[in-house]
């Protein structure tokens, strides 16, 4: 039985198409009013995890609810109680803004329709682009549109896919102070990102690869669990340091990070030795702490494809 708290709540969650696993056995659960990010790289089941819990896939395996409802046999329920932004726009680009919501409003039985149409309009910074075509905005205007779309009908969940590709740093900020106001009202988030600047904003994450699930926690935790050492490396003839210590004992990845590069692997020892053996006198290492990128390309590294 799921706790009172939990918004979703499963369980062994798994998906196939014909003889690929894309989803496989995947247990999470999100409490109301969290922002949960859910990361992972191109191809690791993230859209297809999120397309079952908002009802548009049934799982081949696997238990639990969403919002109270049964993953299986309530999807109906679910989808009108959940806010779902895709990767790509999706709404008419031959509309105005205010035609889509109306629209959107329309399909989700909005009552006072026009009220709730340009509530969303001034929440959303909108009311003055109202009468513009959604095809003549902007990367930062269509994210804000489909954002209103998706709050017309009061969700109690948003699921959020990839929502900031390809808007410049300010709309991502604000829309992030956006979610973060709409989580302190008890709005319930699960986002997909690959930007680790927004995975570090969100109130706990889970790692997805390949369909499995590698990892989960609050970042400090994500962090602390692959207990990863990494050491910073800065001075001149980088490249040709970095081209020396990949492959050398106890060195795991190398990367670079502007005028620096981060050294990392799980045998601290092996990795010292490593790095005391070729660097040079031009060369300061000190060990850091591993960031969320360090630890996610970590993971990256060591996943099993399941392509085949």
């Amino acid at each position: 039985m799921s706790a009172p708290d939990h918004v979703i709540d499963v369980a062994g969650v798994t998906k196939r198409f014909g003889p690929k696993t894309v989803v496989d056995a995947v247990d999470l659960q999100v409490r109301r009013g969290e922002i949960y990010g859910f990361l992972g790289p191109n191809g690791s089941g993230k859209t297809t995890f999120i397309r079952m819990l908002c009802g548009l896939l049934t799982p081949d395996a696997g238990t639990g609810t969403c919002l109270g409802y049964d993953l299986r046999t309530q999807q109906a329920e679910i989808k009108r109680h959940v806010g779902y932004m895709t990767q790509r726009f999706s709404y008419y680009e031959d509309l105005s803004i205010r035609e889509n919501l109306d629209f959107i409003a329309r399909v989700y039985a909005v009552p006072d329709r026009a009220g709730a149409v340009q509530q969303s309009l001034d929440r959303l910074g909108l009311a003055h682009r109202s009468h513009q075509l959604a095809g003549q905005l902007s990367g930062g205007w269509k994210q804000r549109l489909a954002l209103a779309a998706c709050l017309i009908h009061s969700p109690r969940l948003l699921l959020l896919d990839e929502p900031t590709a390809g808007v410049d740093p300010k709309a991502r900020r604000e829309f992030w102070d956006e979610i973060h106001q709409l989580a302190a009202d008890g709005l319930t988030v699960l986002i997909t990102t690959h930007y680790m600047d927004e995975a570090e904003r969100c109130h706990r994450l889970a790692y997805l690869a390949y369909g499995t699930l590698l990892t989960r926690g609050t970042v400090d935790e994500v962090v602390a669990s692959a207990r990863l050492t990494t050491w910073e490396v800065t001075g001149t003839g980088l490249l040709p340091l970095a081209a020396n210590l990949r492959g050398r004992p106890g060195v795991e990845q190398v990367v670079p990070f502007g005028n620096t590069l981060h050294v990392s692997g799980h045998d601290p020892a092996r990795l010292g030795a490593a790095i005391a053996a070729a660097r040079g006198p031009g060369h300061a290492c000190r060990e850091i702490k591993s960031s969320l990128e360090d630890v996610f390309i970590c993971l990256m590294d060591h996943a099993k494809d399941n392509f085949s």
